[in-house]
């Protein structure tokens, strides 16, 4: 059981790095900036939380839940009953809405080889990967990955920025992937 001043001082944590990741990029933001705004020592932010990725993961954690919990027991098409293209697209469109909403804590959690590494990856694989067992579609073991590439923090970063791509535009550019797994969803 966490201690109250533990529980106190982690919620100060989240809190303070909530702010600073959304005023400016996760990357620009250091341990000493969360310790100081949150009121803590460094040995106690160091303590529960070893570099600022595992910050951003603990922050995006709640969504991320909100969303796989959509997956395995929400109404079709993003949770069971749909046609695995039509699922598939519906994860899009709610990846895309995750990431259009929490990008900044994305870019902190998921850069680079961590991004493989994280839980939540973990089970997107396997939700993309369980649609494509559904659909029966061949190869599957090197397409998981593939499907998964676009929704890499940096990709989206770059369509919405450099690109000028919005939300419904990539969305509508996901959902034709979904043709792998049978006819594209209407």
């Amino acid at each position: 059981m966490e201690r109250a001043d533990a529980a106190r001082n982690r919620a100060r944590i989240l809190e303070a790095a909530a702010l600073l990741f959304a005023e400016k990029p996760p990357q620009d933001v250091t341990m000493d900036d969360i310790a100081k705004k949150a009121g803590v020592g460094r040995g106690t932010l160091y303590r529960r939380y070893p570099d600022r990725a595992s910050i951003a993961v603990a922050l995006l954690d709640k969504h991320e839940r909100e969303l796989q919990e959509r997956l395995l027991r929400g109404e079709p098409p993003l949770g069971p009953g749909a046609p695995p293209g039509e699922r598939l697209a519906a994860f899009y469109a709610a990846m895309v809405r995750l990431l259009e909403d929490h990008s900044h804590l994305v870019l902190g959690s998921e850069v680079g080889r961590s991004r493989f590494e994280t839980g939540a990856y973990g089970f997107w694989r396997a939700h993309v990967r369980a649609l494509l067992v559904a659909a029966g579609t061949p190869g599957r073991d090197g397409l998981v990955d593939v499907l998964l590439a676009p929704l890499a923090p940096e990709v989206y970063g770059y369509q919405r920025a450099v690109l000028g791509l919005t939300p419904r535009q990539i969305t509508e550019a996901l959902s034709k992937l979904t043709v792998i797994l049978g006819p594209e969803p209407g």
